[in-house]
Order: structure tokens, then C-alpha cells, then sequence
């Protein structure tokens, strides 16, 4: 009677664990980073607001780092717009987002914008102030913004931000919407309150 007992408890436990197994390859992996989370009470917040979606789970979030894990039902298919979205409703900015599908394929904030043509594209760089990856991340995303950027590199060692754009796209417009999202240029400083909302790491010495 008793090997009978073990027997069907080893049986059970095998068909719970091929469940939560079969649960988690359904289960799409997001990884969304978040620019203004200053405190917990602002993790709070997002985490909130993210579980107004439903069937998310395992919800992590770095406050370091700003960057936000979890995973959601495939077959919701939900997108990097809506990702996207919902940051945004809960007051923060999304700097970039990468879904990686639970059939592998995976979807990131790059892939999924329509680039320009490049068949006659020149090179800018400039010096952009900053201290961090996540400023890298906020840099590049606001250089993005311009029509005719198409791909943007900001370097943190040399604080230079590289561009490709079309011939018709000035340096100037660069430099002012990267300024209006917080970050210095020589030719064009960030409003005061844009800076001191920045995340600590990321208030860097201003440039004079």
C-alpha cells in the first residue's frame, strides 16, 4: 500500500511539474527599461499599472537600473506599442523594449522601427553630456526622434553622440531634442526641472 502511495505521488508531482513546464513555453519574456524611477514607491506605481494586463506574471523591476521584467501569454501577442503605452500611463517615459517570443523569435524597440532610406545618408557627431547607460539609452532614443536619424550611437567613455541621417537633417535639431530630453550639448542646455528629474545616476555635471 504504501509503494502504491509513493507511486502515485511521483506521478502526480511529474504531471504538475510538465504543467508548469508547458505554462512557461507559453509564456512570452519582457524586458522594458524605464526612464524616471526614483524611488519605490514610483516601482510601485508601474507595477501597478502593468497588472491592469491580464495573465502577466513574475514581475521584477531594478530600481538601479530602471529596467522592468516579466512574462505574458503568447497567445495575447501583446506588442512593444503596447508596452510602450503603458509606461506612458503610468508617468514614466519607455526608453526600450525587447520581447523575446516563446518560439525564440524575438522583437526589440530597433527592429521595430521603419528605417529611412540609406542610400545617401552622412555622418554628425557631437559632445552630449551624460554618466550612464541609461543615459545612453534616453540619448540615443530622443536623437531617434528627428526625421531622417536613422541610426544613433552615443559613446559614454567620450560622451560623443554619432549619427547616420539624411543630407537635409542639421546638427542643431539634434542637439535641441536631445537637450529637451534632459542631456547637454554644446549648443543647446536642458531645462533646469528636465534635469533635476533625471535619476540620480544620471544628473551629470553641467556643461558651462
Amino acid at each position: 500500500m504504501k509503494n502504491i502511495i509513493i507511486i502515485f505521488l511521483s506521478i502526480f508531482l511529474f504531471g504538475m511539474n510538465q504543467s508548469l513546464n508547458a505554462q512557461s513555453k507559453n509564456m512570452d519574456a519582457v524586458t522594458v527599461q524605464v526612464d524616471g524611477l526614483g524611488c519605490p514607491f514610483c516601482a510601485y506605481g508601474l507595477e501597478k499599472k502593468f497588472k491592469e494586463l491580464k495573465g502577466i506574471k513574475k514581475v521584477k523591476i531594478e530600481m538601479e537600473t530602471g529596467i522592468m521584467d516579466f512574462e505574458f501569454p503568447t497567445e495575447q501577442q501583446l506588442s512593444i506599442s503596447k508596452v510602450e503605452q503603458q509606461v506612458e500611463k503610468a508617468g514614466y517615459t519607455p526608453v526600450s523594449v525587447v520581447i523575446t517570443r516563446a518560439d525564440g523569435s524575438v522583437e526589440t524597440t530597433e527592429n521595430n522601427e521603419v528605417a529611412d532610406d540609406e542610400s545617401d545618408t552622412k555622418s554628425l557627431a557631437f559632445f552630449v553630456a551624460g554618466n550612464c547607460d541609461m543615459c545612453k539609452a534616453r540619448i540615443e532614443r530622443a536623437a531617434k526622434k528627428v526625421d531622417g536619424v536613422q541610426v544613433a550611437n552615443w559613446n559614454k567613455e567620450t560622451k560623443q553622440l554619432t549619427v547616420e541621417v539624411i543630407p537635409t537633417v542639421m546638427q542643431d535639431e539634434i542637439a535641441s531634442t536631445v537637450a529637451q530630453s534632459g542631456h547637454d550639448t554644446k549648443s543647446a542646455k536642458a531645462d533646469a526641472t528636465t534635469y533635476k528629474n533625471l535619476p540620480g545616476c544620471c544628473q551629470y555635471d553641467r556643461v558651462q
